[in-house]
């Protein structure tokens, strides 16, 4: 490990534990989900945040707009939403002399940070324009390639309890969120907390703490960390566990599951576990850090067979079971 390789890791968890620390002034507890929701900005990913409303979520990535330097955009998805909506569209424009021309007006989709509130409530035409964005890191409008400015990051809400008039987001969709973060209810000092924080006149401050340049260094520095052969073997042997297809699969996902996790599932995996190993200060992945992500990476990537539904099977009993079978 060269030294400027350590000085680069060294300031990646500063910065983490700083965008942490400012984050907190405002997020009372909830620990888990602002790691989750960084490791997906430190890596490129993005992040589905399911929990019923009032617990912050907004809160979540307002704040993380003050805390980085970077654009932020909000979409309140409806059933009435369209694609221009989102992407923006080409409109006819006058100059000064009265000649008409053709000029692109961008869609809130054009930022750093993007927040899509109840994305399920969107249709599934509207909620496919963020398909090519959330993937490719840019859109095509009217034949036009466009990239869009890096970090580009996009945090997605949706409420668990109220099914009535939203569209369940196509596996395809779930596929392209790094990972799919459950928002619990706080406990009671944490309930106690917030309402002293929030039923007062002023709001905590929070401070800058970096800009987009750094995260995409940042960024990129995360793949240089190594992972072993039989670290990397055993991520994979996770992710085939959830094919009940394959011969290792074990009973419960024969079951109860009919399609596995995807590539983009072991890419999370492995990525997650290198941004846990440099935050645990090493620089190499253990098993411990692969298993510290297997919920949250996995979880939104299994398909239920018609058993795993009528069961009311949960997906995070199985990957939990996949932890303790595979070796």
């Amino acid at each position: 490990m060269s030294e400027q390789a350590e000085q680069t890791y060294q300031e990646f968890r500063e910065t983490f534990l700083k965008i942490q620390q400012e984050v907190a002034k405002r997020i009372v507890g909830q620990k888990e989900i602002v790691e989750g929701v960084l490791i997906c900005l430190m890596t490129g990913g993005h992040a589905l945040l399911e929990g019923v409303p009032g617990l912050g979520k907004t809160l979540l990535i307002r704040t993380l707009h003050e805390v980085l330097d970077l654009g932020f955009s909000r979409i309140q998805f409806t059933p009435d939403l369209m694609p221009a909506d989102i992407i923006g569209t080409t409109i006819v424009a006058e100059d000064e002399e009265g000649r008409k021309f053709f000029e692109f007006q961008h869609g809130p989709v054009f930022a750093n940070l993007i927040l899509a509130d109840e994305i399920n409530r969107a249709t599934p035409k509207t909620q496919s324009a963020l398909l090519e964005a959330m993937q490719e890191k840019s859109v095509t409008v009217a034949g036009q390639h466009r990239q869009l400015d890096l970090p580009f990051f996009v945090m997605a809400t949706q409420n668990p309890l109220e099914m009535e008039g939203t569209y369940p987001l196509p596996e395809a969709q779930l596929d392209r969120f790094f990972f799919k973060l459950k928002v619990e209810y706080p406990s009671l000092d944490e309930l106690d907390l917030v309402m002293e924080r929030t039923t007062k006149r002023d709001m905590p401050t929070v401070d800058k703490v970096c800009d987009g340049e750094q995260i995409n260094t940042l960024e990129q520095s995360v793949r240089d960390i190594l992972i072993a052969e039989d670290v990397r073997r055993y991520a994979l042997r996770i992710v085939l566990g959830t094919h009940p297809e394959t011969e290792t699969a074990p009973e419960l996902t024969k079951k109860y599951v009919r399609y596995g996790a995807s590539p983009r599932g072991a890419q999370a995996l492995i990525l997650g576990a290198k941004v846990r190993a440099i935050l645990d200060g090493r620089y190499n992945v253990a098993r411990e850090d692969i298993q510290a992500v297997a919920l949250p990476s996995l979880r939104h990537r299994l398909i239920l067979s018609f058993e795993g539904e009528a069961e009311g099977i949960n997906p995070d009993g199985i990957i939990q079971h996949l932890l303790e079978e595979i070796e």
